[in-house]
């Protein structure tokens, strides 16, 4: 995992990043319905582990997080296209375009919050700045966006080098992830994967789904951010879990079971949309 984290996964971010057209990708009614939720599941993800399950912060966090990163690429783009065609895809590739450096800056700045917290202002301040910049995967978030604002062209070496490593980040990450699986069962984690799955399949795309009518988001639109919120956690949430040693059983499980359940519960949001 440690390739996937330190280099494989900075690699996808910062090649999808530098090659990003911000004009193209901005609508605020699609951006704002799918990430307010996003955000608000999150927070629920977090504060549901601690109130309801005692998890310690840390632990808390992770499991925010499985509930913030649905799984946008692998499972969203491909429901979307079989449902709607190639052609529905436009806004799906405006929320993930934006999707993983949103999710991580997140994460990592709550994470990086948490785990500073008995220290005073000042230097929790310094200690969160230090370590985001020694962080790999914001690394490639912050390059990313420098190389796009300065439109830097990178030399064809460099950019091959780099889709050498994006090919091989979600394959290792999903190799890793079952090796957790093999070595762990979730014994005792039961309620927190059952509290991800309702937070990640249920109330996400729920929430969506009013923030889109109340801001009249237009048809083609509501489909793609109702049906990406309603994805199962993406494998980028063991891997955030992993890079911190924190509920790793839990977001491995919970990747697993959700995917599973989503059969059924995107085949209802499916029937509901028009």
């Amino acid at each position: 995992m440690r390739f996937t984290q330190n280099f494989a996964i900075p690699c996808l971010l910062f090649g999808a990043i530098a090659s990003l057209d911000l004009s193209q990708v901005f609508d605020f009614a699609l951006l704002f319905s799918f990430y307010s939720g996003a955000t608000v599941c999150f927070l629920a993800g977090l504060f549901g582990a601690r109130l309801l399950f005692q998890r310690p912060w840390e632990d808390c966090v992770a499991i925010g997080f499985c509930c913030l990163f649905s799984n946008s690429l692998m499972l969203g783009l491909a429901i979307t296209e079989r449902a709607y065609g190639a052609a529905a895809l436009t806004s799906n590739y405006a929320i993930v375009a934006l999707h993983a450096p949103f999710c991580y800056c997140l994460g990592i700045l709550t994470m990086e919050i948490v785990r500073n917290r008995q220290k005073s202002v000042m230097p929790v301040v310094k200690s969160v700045f230090i370590a985001m910049f020694k962080n790999a995967l914001f690394l490639g978030i912050l390059v990313g966006f420098a190389v796009n604002f300065l439109k830097v062209p990178l030399p064809s070496p460099v950019t091959e080098a780099v889709d050498m490593l994006i090919q091989a980040a979600l394959p290792a990450a999903l190799f890793g992830m079952g090796g957790v699986l093999y070595q762990y069962r979730p014994e005792g984690d039961t309620g927190p994967i059952l509290w991800v799955m309702a937070v990640a399949l249920l109330l996400h795309p729920s929430l969506v789904w009013i923030s889109g009518q109340a801001l009249s988001l237009e048809q083609a639109g509501l489909r793609s951010a109702v049906l990406t919120s309603a994805m199962a956690p993406g494998i980028n949430s063991y891997v955030f879990a992993n890079m911190y040693g924190a509920a790793r059983r839990v977001a491995a499980s919970a990747v697993l079971f959700s995917t599973s359940a989503s059969i059924i519960t995107v085949w209802c949001w499916l029937y509901i949309l028009p």
